[in-house]
């Protein structure tokens, strides 16, 4: 990715070094639902407006709760009061080997995310709200969504709307899980904001409502669906990347590489040697890769429906 002459998010916080700390204000639920069916009220951008699209989730399959790695890449979806941060962008040298290229690298992609996302909403008469990003080493305090922990990966705190990412992630996930090069990472960071996103016109508070009133397989199959649609989020960010002359050759392939290495199948087969989809809470390999490649086609919000539409190469 051609990243150097890209701006810096002014919205990173360095923690690398430090231990613990909070977040920023960010709270309020948007709509309400009842009767165990999806009403997820979000917006879509037409020519010219915004159109509220009612989403009805008629039936869900099961799924399963897994650990470890398959926590990676997900939503943390408490949604409490939080406090203040002051927001730091100044990168240091990490002790353990995190270097600045890195830190650069996250920041001038999220900076990338907001440009896009900041055009789209304006386009529309509309107010992005910037998330936040805090860069850490081994765990660190968020505001409402509990302690980080980088065993857990990077993940979305809906409560302090900021993405919490410890950049040893980034080794791991080339040399462990297979899936090396910069376009990778971002992939990882698009996902996340994918995330605020939905927080942002509201998909997040009806996930979190509708999900009280659904069995445990229910619900991991709507967490299916919301990471799905995350994975669409980085897709069409990823589509801007590429009008933007940002991408270089191999990059979508490298995003592929690691939607695949961070898929439920994936990471079971890696861990215990079979596969149990009943069990899968992300999604399948096939599932991401699928899903990304469908917002890098279409660019919008219209063909996100990832609760409602089931791909035939799923």
């Amino acid at each position: 990715m051609k990243w150097e002459d890209l701006r810096r998010s002014k919205n990173v916080q360095d923690r690398r070094g430090q231990s613990g700390g909070s977040g920023r204000n960010r709270g309020g639920s948007r709509s309400s639902m009842g009767g165990g069916l999806l009403n997820l009220l979000f917006l879509i951008p037409g020519k010219g407006k915004w159109v509220v699209l009612a989403v009805i989730l008629f039936s869900v399959l099961g799924g399963g709760a897994l650990g470890g790695f398959g926590d990676l890449l997900g939503g943390n979806n408490m949604n409490q009061p939080t406090n203040e941060i002051q927001v730091n962008n100044e990168a240091q040298q990490s002790e353990t080997g995190v270097t600045d290229d890195e830190f650069n690298f996250v920041s001038s992609v999220l900076a990338s995310t907001e440009d896009f996302w900041n055009e789209s909403f304006s386009t529309e008469n509309m107010t992005y709200d910037e998330p936040g990003m805090v860069i850490y080493e081994g765990g660190t305090a968020t505001s409402g969504c509990g302690f980080g922990s980088s065993q857990a990966g990077p993940f979305y705190c809906p409560a302090d709307a900021n993405v919490y990412i410890d950049l040893s992630f980034w080794r791991d996930l080339s040399q462990q899980y297979g899936a090396p090069g910069d376009f990778a990472m971002a992939y990882v960071v698009a996902h996340e904001v994918g995330h605020h996103i939905q927080n942002e016109i509201g998909v997040m508070d009806e996930y979190n409502e509708v999900r009280q009133t659904l069995s445990e397989t229910e619900a991991n199959e709507l967490n299916v669906r919301l990471e799905l649609q995350a994975d669409y989020f980085a897709g069409v960010w990823a589509k801007y990347a590429q009008e933007e002359g940002l991408l270089e050759s191999g990059d979508i392939n490298e995003a592929l590489q690691a939607a695949f290495a961070v898929g439920d199948d994936t990471i079971q087969e890696r861990a215990t040697g079979r596969v149990v989809p009943d069990s899968f809470t992300h999604g399948s390999a096939e599932q991401r890769q699928a899903w990304f490649m469908r917002g890098f086609e279409y660019g919008d919000f219209e063909h996100g429906d990832t609760f409602n539409t089931y791909l035939e190469n799923e």
